[in-house]
């Protein structure tokens, strides 16, 4: 029983931890550009990873670098995704949409690798999508601009889904330190990309793969460091927290990150969410608990 406790608490501070994350993003959106909050948001943690495997080298099987190599592309777009939406439709909506990642990753899971969904993850699949609509359609005027914004920050719920799935394939041959790694590593070389070609082409409509580089002020490097730590404590208390058991439970603790975060965005001046919006995100957080717990029995 004290275990299990352990592992609620763990996600609990893995949750404040990245919300305070997105948090962090959401102040420093006016000076620096999303995809290298991208860069700054990896740099810490690559170095604690590679000291891990440093100090105790990973045993594994290997033979999936194609794979391994796709979890890390799709885990940096999902970030990429994640940080535009912030700056354009703001944390609470930003961090609802990629909390629904749930709904994606069992339609994945049933189209990709043949998983039969029970009629209870139907449920929680159904219920997702409707809260996704409660948020998405009232959001989005008839400009195209607007639906540019949340479709992207919508395309991080499909695109961690997709990551999660192919974690699934990489735990039986790979660390989970090199796993990580892979996603790290990705986002470093990816904005790094990204800004290099913002510096010769205009950016335009692909400002959210493209942008130049923004030097940051000595003012803004404590929030950098913060935005950096965080996501590494997340990422660390996270792995602890999935090592009990009830990971179902557990899954569904983490939907307090949407909590700190509605109440992060209204510190930092994003609207409370509408109505229609309450509504979407209470549905996404059943759905969530609903596809969570339903796969942890089946």
């Amino acid at each position: 029983m004290m275990d299990y406790r352990k592992g609620i608490g763990y996600m609990l501070i893995a949750s404040f931890c990245f919300a305070l994350t997105g948090a962090c993003a959401r102040a420093l959106r006016d000076v620096i550009n999303p995809i290298e909050l991208v860069l700054f948001r990896n740099l810490f943690g690559v170095v604690f990873i590679l000291a891990s495997l440093y100090s105790r080298p990973p045993v594994q099987y290997g033979g999936k670098l194609s794979l391994l190599i796709f979890r890390g592309v799709i885990g940096t777009g999902a970030l990429y995704s994640f940080f535009y939406g912030i700056s354009r439709i703001g944390l609470p909506v930003s961090i609802t949409y990629q909390q629904s990642y749930p709904v994606f990753l069992a339609l994945f899971a049933a189209y990709f690798i043949n998983e039969t969904l029970n009629r209870r993850e139907w449920t929680g699949v159904f219920i997702g999508f409707a809260g996704i609509c409660l948020i998405f359609l009232p959001s989005v005027d008839m400009s195209l601009i607007s639906f540019k914004h949340h479709a992207i920050g919508l395309s991080n719920a499909l695109m961690t889904g997709m990551a999660y799935l192919s974690i699934r394939g990489l735990s039986r041959w790979y660390d989970d330190r090199s796993i990580i790694l892979s996603f790290m590593l990705s986002g470093i070389v990816l904005p790094l990309v990204s800004m290099a070609a913002g510096a010769v082409w205009n950016v335009g409509h692909f400002d959210f793969i493209i942008a130049k580089f923004d030097m940051p002020r000595w003012e803004d490097l404590p929030l950098i460091l913060l935005l950096g730590l965080a996501a590494l404590m997340g990422q660390i208390f996270l792995t602890r927290a999935f090592s009990y058991q009830k990971t179902g439970i557990i899954a569904a603790v983490g939907y307090s990150n949407i909590v700190f975060s509605i109440i992060f965005g209204i510190m930092l001046g994003d609207d409370f969410p509408s109505l229609y919006a309450m509504a979407g995100i209470v549905l996404i957080i059943c759905s969530g608990m609903i596809i969570s717990y339903a796969g942890s029995k089946g």
